[in-house]
């Protein structure tokens, strides 16, 4: 994979993972807690939220030996404790990530179409829309990866409460083993995997069909 390539791969992973993070702080703070907004984490800078070796050097790493892009972002600190509804606060604050991933990837089909019937498939329009493919597929994988319900990616917020008190704790607690986890998921359970990105593909199909309609 060419070198630009690679930059730009990981260029729309970062941006992807900050409005991921955001949107979480975002919605904690709607919920009644701030304890993000006041470690600086409701910004679009990246600095804050970055991971030198979850946001950079490992997908740099992966990008260029062509291995699965995979990567993350400082996770947003919160204190469910000040929700004003303890279940359904954590709920629309894990899906808060997920839904902005959703809305980045519909934005940048949206645009791609644009690009498309206003610049052409011409040296600067193929560049963009290089990017916003990037960025559609990119997007819908953190979206319905992140509802994998393993501790702590964001479908194991919302499976935790539909389990008793104790199996609930118990399983939350699995969170601390939780990149150990999923990198074993990832590479071990090829077929389990595929069911949850099963969609990500399906989506991606109608976004090619709508940006095919702008020619």
């Amino acid at each position: 994979m060419a070198s630009v390539q690679t930059i730009l791969i990981v260029a729309v992973l970062i941006v992807s993972v900050v409005v991921h993070e955001v949107a979480h702080a975002w919605q904690a703070r709607r919920e009644g807690d701030d304890t993000a907004e006041r470690l600086g984490r409701i910004t679009l800078n990246p600095l804050p939220h970055l991971d030198p070796i979850g946001s950079v050097i490992l997908p740099l790493l992966l990008a260029w030996s062509g291995g699965i892009i995979f990567g993350w972002a400082k996770p947003v600190p919160v204190n469910p404790a000040n929700y004003r509804n303890y279940v359904a606060g954590d709920i629309r604050v894990s899906l808060a990530g997920i839904a902005s991933n959703l809305m980045l990837a519909a934005l940048a089909t949206l645009l791609s179409g644009i690009v498309l019937k206003v610049l052409g498939p011409g040296a600067f329009g193929g560049f963009l829309m290089t990017a916003l493919s990037y960025a559609i597929f990119i997007n819908l994988i953190l979206a319905f990866f992140n509802l994998i319900p393993i501790p702590p990616l964001d479908g194991s917020h919302v499976l935790a409460h539909l389990l008793p008190a104790g199996a609930a704790q118990s399983y939350r607690e699995l969170g601390r083993y939780g990149l150990i986890l999923v990198m074993l998921f990832v590479f071990l359970a090829p077929s389990a995997l595929g069911f949850f990105l099963g969609p990500v593909y399906f989506l991606q199909g109608l976004a090619d069909q709508f940006i095919r309609l702008w020619i």
